[in-house]
């Protein structure tokens, strides 16, 4: 009776599997080919490199404040000691308190990436779930992301569909 019942019970799983529909993207590929995207990109890469080039300035400094101290210690009072590793420490502090404001995790350029990011992703989503609606897919995998994909048929691939429906055509 048990084997009777684990059978049936496998046959309906089969049969409701095989009434599943799914299909794939390549979300590399789609962003690839959007140039708002590539834009996006390129102003996050400049705005980052000039908030680098403010900590990096600020951290040469700390630096060089120290070692002109090294070469100074010798002549200098205990007084003038602790007031110069006092302005080196602030120095060094400064340089982080800058990272952690332009690239801590709620950082200027985490909300400037979510800023200019997040328009496209929702309208890629957008795109993506009216294709599923229209065609009645209930699941959609993302073929470039770590979800262990090993082998996906380009039948069911919609990556293309999805670029046209944002008005791309490739």
């Amino acid at each position: 009776m048990k084997k009777v019942i684990l059978f049936i019970a496998l046959c309906a799983s089969a049969v409701s599997m095989q009434a599943q529909k799914f299909a794939l993207m390549d979300m590399d590929y789609i962003l690839k080919n959007i140039p708002a995207y590539e834009r996006a990109n390129e102003q996050l890469s400049q705005v980052s490199k000039k908030w680098q080039a403010e900590v990096d300035a600020l951290t040469t400094e700390a630096q060089t404040m120290y070692k002109t101290y090294q070469n100074e210690v010798v002549f200098l009072s205990a007084e003038q000691k602790k007031a110069k590793q006092d302005a080196i420490m602030e120095k060094e502090k400064q340089a982080a308190e800058l990272k952690r404001k332009y690239f801590g995790p709620e950082g200027e350029l985490f909300k400037k990436r979510n800023a200019l990011m997040t328009p496209i992703q929702e309208e890629i989503y957008n795109a993506v779930k009216d294709i599923a609606d229209q065609r009645g897919y209930q699941l959609v995998l993302d073929r470039a992301s770590d979800a262990g994909i090993i082998f996906g048929s380009p039948k069911i691939d919609i990556s293309t569909e999805v670029l046209q429906k944002l008005g791309y055509s490739y």
